[in-house]
């Protein structure tokens, strides 16, 4: 009997173990996505994430993040942001298979990862649970966690909760902040130009907050804004 219980035996254990242990954090990833389809996260794992960091630096927490319900957004930030960052939204399933084969040719081509290609429901999975990490666990339990939100949320609510939870500066999260940061304004005084402005920062939020309107910024708003008016957004 002793034999038996060799390496194989305790690999095979330690297998079986791991894999209930994923199961197990999948179903809890899943019960908070069913909860989060009623009810509004009110901190993320990325917050969490510059909370500690912004923490470290000596630089206190992020500021209050105020809900603002999908029907007082703006369609012009919906349409701003859906432009800038996944124009087919509304038809894919939560992959853009055309736009990461464009994103992979990039990387490649460079020799090294410059694009994105992720969906905003991709990022929104990233944004809600995971770290900012790069490995191959992370893209994974982001596609799975890309596939919950798409199977059991409306695309409606997966862009109430991006523009409610996603950066757009140093300790700014939500679009009735920056607004407020931005513009000195709520969030449902938004302009076409105003909103163009904002979507065009949400690739990279902290550096535009520091060094405001560059030549880049106006040139990526200005495409956003002809752009705006050829999509589609959530009803």
């Amino acid at each position: 009997m002793s034999r038996s219980r060799g390496p194989l035996f305790w690999g095979v254990r330690l297998l079986a173990w791991g894999m209930l242990l994923v199961f197990l954090w999948e179903c809890w990833i899943f019960a908070e996505v069913l909860w989060w389809r009623d009810h509004n996260p009110e901190w993320t794992a990325f917050m969490r994430a510059r909370v500690e960091s912004r923490r470290e630096a000596g630089r206190g927490d992020i500021l209050p993040h105020p809900w603002v319900a999908y029907d007082r957004i703006p369609d012009s930030l919906k349409r701003a942001v859906v432009a800038a960052e996944d124009s087919g939204f509304v038809m894919h399933h939560g992959f853009d298979w055309d736009g990461m084969r464009k994103a992979l040719e990039k990387d490649i081509h460079r020799g090294k990862p410059v694009a994105g290609g992720s969906t905003i429901t991709q990022q929104l999975a990233k944004n809600l649970f995971l770290s900012g990490q790069r490995s191959l666990w992370r893209k994974a339990q982001e596609a799975v966690i890309t596939v919950m939100l798409e199977a059991t949320w409306s695309k409606r609510r997966i862009l109430e909760v991006y523009l409610n939870v996603i950066e757009w500066g140093d300790g700014l999260f939500g679009c009735a902040v920056a607004t407020q940061h931005y513009y000195q304004e709520p969030v449902t005084a938004l302009t076409a130009a105003q909103s163009a402005r904002l979507a065009s920062m949400i690739p990279s939020p902290r550096y535009f907050d520091r060094h405001g309107e560059t030549e880049r910024l106006l040139e990526k708003s200005d495409t956003i804004e002809l752009r705006m008016m050829l999509v589609t957004i959530p009803r």
